[in-house]
């Protein structure tokens, strides 16, 4: 790992952050949980190309919005196997201290339903819409 992400991972870990994006000193971070972060990111019109993320949890979810933020690399405390494929595919480096077969949703009683509503999903921009529609929905629930 190149020096940018450790220092993103570091300010990730010591103000207790649920993701940070960094490059050449300059740090955008969030306490928001889920993908809401990043899609405020690429909604804010922020030029992400080429910084370094450090994320509590990447799913696949995260993963197709990290391709379309342009990052270089991402660390993540837990990443999901379908994460870790995406963003190598993608010509991402991926880090991790754990990696498993699928993220836990929040109950803890199944899969992310971000991370299966995007699972047979190739294309990053296609999953944003579904993205999108899905937490539109989880929304309704609450």
């Amino acid at each position: 790992m190149n020096k940018d992400i450790l220092t993103a991972k570091k300010i990730l870990i010591e103000n207790d952050y649920t993701c940070v994006l960094y490059s050449n000193g300059k740090a955008y971070h969030s306490t928001l949980r889920g993908v809401k972060p990043l899609i405020d990111f690429l909604e804010s019109n922020f030029d992400s190309a080429g910084y370094y993320a450090a994320d509590k949890v990447v799913g696949a979810g995260a993963a197709h919005l990290y391709v379309l933020l342009g990052v270089k690399a991402v660390w993540a405390k837990l990443m999901s196997k379908d994460a870790m494929d995406i963003l190598q595919t993608n010509g991402i480096d991926a880090f991790y201290d754990d990696v498993v077969p699928y993220i836990i949703n929040r109950s803890g009683e199944g899969a992310c339903p971000i991370e299966t509503a995007v699972k047979e999903i190739t294309d990053s921009k296609q999953a944003l819409d579904i993205i999108k529609q899905t937490l539109e929905k989880l929304s309704k629930r609450a």
